[in-house]
């Protein structure tokens, strides 16, 4: 397994698009002539609700059916590998999010202006994007549930059952590529939240801010793979 490329997008404008909303909304006058007085407190942190703060792009390669999860995927793989000189790419990306309206997402004052920040759960969602075959001896892309090689793979007792079990194999095994990524990622998602609590914070008026992760673990969320599913219907 070999990864072809990894693009981080960091510091999500989200949460500071909604910031400068929440700001201008508070600033408005109701009434000509009539004075505001605004006080802002890091608890308005917890308005922001869902916190993006990482995406992961990824195309992932696979050039051998040893490490595959599942007794069907195994033999179509390893007869396009061996026959056919194919390498297997998915496609997907990862989301990282912090529900900052968690009771886990602890807010604690350490001094006039000084805050600590206890992050809660960093839960990912994993999108599978597309799974397609690399023929490698003719330098093309080709789907990877082609009817021809699916039929001189299987035979023509190869039904719709057979097909949507594959597909479910094929799902394990992007999942299990993600997971194996997301592990190498927990820094990065840690250095763009931080970055980002850091920015909106002290828009709050706090001067100093400790982001600490200490109990922050990286949890799955959910597996979606609505765009995968469409392509294989057509």
């Amino acid at each position: 397994m070999q990864m072809m490329f990894i693009s981080g997008l960091i510091g999500f404008g989200i949460a500071v698009v909604i910031f400068i909303l929440f700001w201008i909304f508070k600033l408005k006058y109701s009434a000509p002539g009539r004075e505001i007085r605004i006080h802002a407190s890091l608890e308005d942190l917890r308005s922001v609700g869902e916190l993006v703060v990482f995406k992961v792009i990824t195309k992932e390669i696979v050039t051998t059916s040893k490490h595959w999860l599942g007794e069907k995927g195994k033999k179509y793989f390893q007869w396009l590998v061996s026959t056919k000189k194919m390498a297997m790419i998915f496609e997907f990306d990862i989301d990282f999010r912090y529900d900052l309206r968690s009771p886990d997402f602890i807010i604690e004052e350490q001094g006039e202006k000084k805050y600590r920040l206890k992050m809660p759960q960093c839960f990912y969602e994993v999108h599978i994007r597309d799974i397609s075959f690399y023929d490698e001896q003719n330098a093309k892309f080709l789907p990877w549930l082609l009817p021809d090689l699916l039929n001189r793979a299987f035979g023509s007792g190869f039904n719709e059952e057979d097909k949507n079990l594959l597909i479910e194999e094929a799902k394990c095994q992007a999942t299990q590529m993600a997971d194996n990524l997301v592990r190498k990622m927990r820094s990065e998602v840690q250095n763009s939240a931080r970055q980002t609590l850091e920015a909106l914070s002290k828009n709050f008026g706090a001067e100093k801010v400790l982001i600490d992760f200490t109990d922050s673990k990286l949890i799955q969320s959910k597996v979606s793979s609505i765009l995968l599913e469409e392509k294989t219907k057509k």
